[in-house]
């Protein structure tokens, strides 16, 4: 679909917020109304979002592409390694509908730092210079599709992000109207 490629920035961020809505849903679903999701200002620390959710604290690296898609790596920017609990989130989506799911991961247990980046390749622009050269891209490193973990639901995705969820009761969701309407 063209759509795809001509807005992929607008398509880009709107998976962003289909993810992160998914991902609250299911925690408040779960009780958790807690978590914290922000975004930050410049795009050069090597994520896209950071999320705290049960006494663990992520910064996300953002990828996607189509079920159908060919693609058989990512690029991962080595400063997600400098944090403390960074990972790589990698969305499949349906074309049409944009439905999210499966997912693959790259990272480590909850509130543990990135596995060590230093054996994956250099990633190359692109676009060569003048001559064809394509020079290298020091601070990024390419991973195949083998490095991550298939994940294949939403509530598989929040254990591997956050870990057995510690749920405190909440009133909101105790209440008989809710647990009424809770299939709307």
């Amino acid at each position: 679909m063209a759509v795809h490629s001509e807005h992929s920035s607008y398509r880009e961020r709107l998976l962003e917020h289909l993810l992160i809505g998914e991902i609250l849903r299911y925690l408040w679903r779960q009780g958790v109304t807690t978590a914290e999701c922000l975004r930050p200002e410049v795009d050069s620390g090597g994520y896209d979002l950071v999320m705290a959710c049960n006494r663990v604290l992520l910064h996300i690296q953002l990828k996607s592409s189509h079920r159908g898609a060919a693609t058989a790596k990512q690029t991962v920017n080595i400063r997600l390694a400098e944090k403390p609990s960074g990972c790589v989130v990698w969305v499949k989506f349906d074309e049409g509908t944009l439905a999210l799911g499966p997912f693959l991961w790259f990272g480590g247990s909850p509130g543990e730092p990135l596995p060590e980046l230093g054996s994956f390749p250099l990633a190359r622009h692109t676009k060569g210079n003048a001559l064809g050269f394509k020079a290298a891209r020091p601070n990024l490193r390419v991973l195949k599709r083998a490095a991550f973990e298939k994940v294949a639901s939403v509530p598989e995705l929040v254990e591997r992000l956050f870990g057995t969820l510690t749920i405190v009761p909440n009133a909101l969701m105790a209440s008989p109207v809710n647990r009424r309407n809770a299939e709307f």
